[in-house]
């Protein structure tokens, strides 16, 4: 085994709770630019805030011709090796809860249990109705503005329906942070995949971690500004170490 997954291995192999916290660079290997790099979604278009969304309608028209034109690439990629090594890694019993930055919906696509996923900044792949919260799927939405020029309403009260995406300037779903605070506490290891840690309230749970004395282990591209609170910090790809790492904690589990 590389020394880098050694290394990792031999954190994980002891811990029974692991908390995965993802972001941007677990998805890159699937083709998803990280948004805010040179090439990502917002170096092409300038973001749409919730508070704009809110109060014109040609603003919500302009989020959704984005959402159904595939722009932004957040939806219709595949899973790569780092997600598939994650859901094994659950499987396996080892990991508790996948806390993720990432919109994409690839964790459970990758078959990640849905309740096993705390998306911080909300999913790409389906709206939900900001009255009464109702799930409405994009493709029953699509036909009617493609074909019509109708804005999505909720089909059940009428109120205005959005990408279930936190946008810039809106809260957080209810329960969301707390979970996932209590998540990181109850953790005895903390793996961070691919992401750069400057985005909170998102960025305050590994050094909540580290704060706790839950060991803490980074995998990124770049250096980060928590990289000093770990215990181990890996400049690799993830998904060919992931893959390296489960397979040996897999095989030493069976």
């Amino acid at each position: 085994m590389p020394p880098a997954a050694a290394r990792l291995a031999a954190l994980l192999s002891p811990a029974r709770r692991v908390v995965v916290f993802t972001g941007a660079g677990v998805s890159t290997e699937s083709g998803i630019p990280d948004f805010r790099s040179p090439g990502g979604v917002w170096s092409r278009m300038k973001p749409i805030t919730y508070q704009q969304f809110m109060a014109s309608e040609d603003m919500r028209r302009e989020a959704w011709t984005r959402a159904f034109s595939g722009i932004a690439r957040w939806t219709g990629s595949q899973p790569n090796a780092g997600h598939r090594a994650v859901t094994r890694l659950i499987a396996a019993g080892k990991v508790s809860s996948v806390i993720t930055q990432n919109v994409d919906n690839l964790h459970q696509d990758a078959g990640a249990p849905a309740d096993k996923v705390i998306e911080l900044h909300g999913n790409a792949s389906y709206a939900t109705c900001l009255a009464c919260r109702l799930r409405h799927e994009l493709e029953a939405l699509r036909p009617p503005f493609q074909e019509r020029g109708e804005i999505p309403a909720c089909r059940a009260c009428g109120g205005v329906v959005k990408t279930a995406v936190v946008s810039f300037g809106q809260q957080m779903p209810p329960g969301v942070m707390e979970r996932a605070r209590d998540e990181t506490l109850a953790a005895d290891l903390f793996l961070v995949l691919g992401s750069s840690l400057t985005v909170y309230p998102a960025a305050g749970l590994p050094a909540l971690a580290g704060e706790a004395g839950i060991p803490l282990a980074m995998v990124n591209r770049d250096p980060t500004p928590q990289d000093h609170l770990a215990h181990l910090v890996l400049r690799e790809e993830i998904g060919p170490l992931m893959s390296e790492v489960v397979e040996a904690l897999v095989v030493g589990l069976g």
